[in-house]
C-alpha cells in the first residue's frame, strides 16, 4: 500500500475519532436538554387509596396500624404524580414581557376546597365565556382591566394551589387536581394533606340531639355519601407546563394542631361558652373537621431549560392555620432545612396563614359552606341553628390581634407597644442561606412593582399605601368583611445579600399582583382567598428607572 494511501486512511480515521469525541461531548447526558429526555418523566404515579370501610377505621380507631396505617402513611409521604400533559405535546408559554423579557410567570392560589371549580376551570379555559357570564353579572364591570388578569393568569407556567380536594362530597366527588390537569394542559403533583374523616363526611352522623323526626331524615338525607366515589382526600398542588422531574410529600414534624383528636373533642370550652341544648350539638357537629394527617411541604423540581441549572424547585406549602405563630415559625424552619441544598433557583409559595393568632376569623355561614359544600342548604340550616349563637362563636374567633398587623405581617415586632407575633418567622426568612450562599429577595423597589410601592418583598407580594394588598377576604355575622395577608410567594434567584439594590436581577421577582378582580367577577366568588402572581425573568433585565401599567 502506498504511503499515501496510508496517510489518508490515518487522517481519516483521526477525524472520524475526533468527530466521535466531539459529538460525545456535545451530546453527553448531562449536556443534553432535560425537557427532551422523556424516558426520565413518571407518566403517572397513583398512591392506592382508601376503601370506604378502611375509611371507617380511620375514623374510629385512634391508633392505626397495620395495612390502614401503612397506607395512611404512603398517602402522606407519596405525592401523586401526572407528566401526561408533557406527553400530550404541552409546552411552557414562556411569556415575553414588557421590560422583562422570556420570563416564568407564577401564580399561587388557595381555591377553597374547589367549591367553585366550574368557575375556575371556564375562567382558565374560555376566557370569551368567562368574560360573557362577567357581564351578564355586572355591566359595569372593567372588562379591560379584568381581561388583563385573565391574561396574567392563563400565561403563568407554573400554579401553586392550596386546600384543593379529590373525592369529597362537597365538591361532587371530583378529583379537582385531574380536571385542572386536564382542562389547562398542565403536568402536576399533589400532596395529601388531610384525609377528611368526620362523621358527617363520612355519613355515619346519626344527629340523635335532633328530636324533630322529620328535620332528622331531612337532614340524614343531605349527610349520605356514595361509598364508591368518596376517596376523602384534601390537599396542596402544583401544576407546570414545564415537566416534573421530581416530586417530594414532607410531613412536618412540628404538629401545630392535632386535627383529630383536638377536633373529635369538639369546641372547647372557651368557644362553648355557656352554649347547650340540640343545636348547639349540632352546630359544633357541622362546623369541626376531624381529619388524619397534617400540614406538609410538597417539594417538585421541574426541568426549566432556559435556566442556567435547567432546574427550578418549588415548594408549596400550607402552614397550619390553628396554631400559634411561634409554630408556623417552626414548621418554616424545618422546610428551609429541606430546602437548603438545592442549589437551583427555588420558589417557596403557599397559604402561611400569617394571621397573627391561633386562626383566621371566619364566620358560621362560611364554615359550613366550606365544610359541607351547599351554599344553598348548609348554610341557611347552619344559620338557623346558630341563632343567638353563632355572634358568641365568632367574638372568640374574631377577637385576633389583627387591626395592626392583619396587612404587614412582616412589621417589626415592638414588645408592648406594637407586637407582631408573625415577624419572625420573616426574621428567619430573611436571615436564611441556601448552601451557596444565595438569598431569599426581600427587595421592593418602586421601578420592579406594578404600581410604584417599596419596601420588604414588594417585588414578591404586590403592597399598597399601607402593608401589602391582602389575599383573604372573611364575612363575620355582624357585616363587617375582614382581610388578611396569608398568602405568600418567596424567591431564591442569585442574589446573595436579600435586600442589596446591586444584587442581580436574572430570575428575581418582578412585578407582583394580586389578580382579585377575577375572584368577584362571576355571581359567586370563586374564594375566599385571592390568586396572586409574581414574574421571573430568565435574563438579567434592562435597568428599570420608573414603574408603569404592566
Amino acid at each position: 500500500m502506498k504511503k499515501t494511501t496510508v496517510g489518508a486512511l490515518l487522517a481519516l480515521v483521526v477525524v472520524l475519532l475526533l468527530a466521535v469525541i466531539v459529538y460525545r461531548s456535545r451530546h453527553r447526558e448531562d449536556a443534553v436538554p432535560m425537557a427532551t429526555r422523556a424516558d426520565t418523566y413518571v407518566r403517572l404515579q397513583r398512591p392506592e387509596t382508601f376503601s370506604y370501610e378502611e375509611l371507617l377505621v380511620l375514623g374510629t380507631t385512634d391508633a392505626v396500624s397495620g395495612t390502614v396505617g401503612d397506607t395512611l402513611h404512603t398517602l402522606t409521604t407519596t405525592p401523586f404524580i401526572s407528566n401526561e400533559a408533557y406527553y400530550r405535546g404541552a409546552t411552557p408559554h414562556r411569556p415575553v414581557l414588557k421590560q422583562l423579557g422570556q420570563s416564568l410567570r407564577l401564580v399561587a392560589w388557595n381555591i377553597e376546597r374547589g367549591l367553585e371549580l366550574d368557575g375556575i376551570t371556564l375562567l382558565f379555559a374560555n376566557t370569551d365565556e368567562f368574560l360573557r357570564q362577567a357581564a351578564r353579572k355586572d355591566e359595569t364591570i372593567d372588562l379591560a382591566g379584568l381581561r388583563q388578569a385573565i391574561d396574567v393568569l392563563t400565561s403563568a407556567d407554573v400554579l401553586v394551589l392550596n386546600e384543593v380536594d379529590w373525592g369529597l362530597k362537597r365538591t361532587g366527588y371530583r378529583a379537582v387536581v385531574e380536571e385542572l390537569g386536564v382542562a389547562l394542559n398542565m403536568n402536576w403533583a399533589f400532596g395529601v394533606e388531610f384525609v377528611e374523616v368526620d362523621p358527617i363526611t363520612l355519613g355515619t352522623e346519626t344527629l340523635p340531639e335532633l328530636e324533630d323526626p322529620v328535620e332528622r331524615r331531612r337532614l340524614l338525607a343531605e349527610i349520605h355519601v356514595d361509598k364508591a366515589q368518596l376517596t376523602a382526600l384534601h390537599g396542596t398542588v402544583v401544576l407546570s407546563r414545564y415537566p416534573i422531574r421530581e416530586a417530594r410529600l414532607k410531613p412536618f414534624r412540628t404538629v401545630g394542631y392535632d386535627w383529630y383528636g383536638g377536633e373529635k373533642k369538639g369546641l372547647d370550652i372557651l368557644e362553648k361558652g355557656e352554649r347547650t341544648g340540640a343545636e348547639a350539638a349540632f352546630l359544633e357537629k357541622i362546623t369541626r373537621q376531624v381529619r388524619r394527617g397534617g400540614r406538609m411541604a410538597l417539594i417538585v423540581t421541574l426541568d426549566v431549560p432556559e435556566l442556567q441549572e435547567q432546574r427550578l424547585t418549588v415548594a408549596a406549602t400550607h402552614l397550619e392555620s390553628n396554631a400559634s405563630p411561634e409554630s408556623r415559625r417552626q414548621e418554616m424552619e424545618e422546610l428551609l432545612a429541606w430546602i437548603h441544598d438545592i442549589p437551583n433557583p427555588v420558589i417557596v409559595a403557599g397559604d402561611l396563614n400569617t394571621s397573627g393568632g391561633d386562626s383566621s376569623p371566619t364566620s358560621i355561614k362560611r364554615e359550613i359552606v366550606q365544610r359541607l359544600g351547599s351554599a344553598s342548604f348548609w348554610a341557611d340550616t347552619g344559620i338557623k341553628y346558630a341563632t343567638g349563637l353563632g355572634i358568641l362563636y365568632e367574638g372568640v374567633r374574631g377577637s385576633l390581634n389583627v387591626v395592626k398587623n392583619q396587612d404587614d405581617p412582616t412589621a417589626r415586632d415592638i414588645p408592648l407597644i406594637g407586637s407582631n407575633p408573625e415577624a419572625e418567622l420573616f426574621h428567619v426568612l430573611e436571615e436564611f442561606r441556601f448552601k451557596d450562599g444565595r438569598a431569599f429577595d426581600f427587595r421592593g423597589n418602586t421601578a420592579r412593582t406594578i404600581n410604584g410601592t417599596e419596601g420588604t418583598l414588594g417585588n414578591s407580594n404586590q403592597r399598597d399605601g399601607k402593608g401589602f394588598a391582602t389575599t383573604f377576604e372573611f364575612e363575620r355575622n355582624l357585616g363587617v368583611v375582614g382581610k388578611l395577608k396569608l398568602d405568600w410567594i418567596l424567591v431564591k434567584s442569585y442574589a446573595t445579600d436579600p435586600r442589596g439594590d446591586r444584587e442581580p436581577y436574572r430570575f428575581a421577582p418582578h412585578f407582583a399582583r394580586r389578580l382579585d378582580l377575577v375572584n368577584y367577577a362571576l355571581p359567586t366568588r370563586l374564594s375566599d382567598h385571592d390568586p396572586i402572581s409574581v414574574d421571573l425573568p430568565f435574563a438579567e433585565p434592562a435597568s428599570l428607572e420608573t414603574a408603569g401599567d404592566r
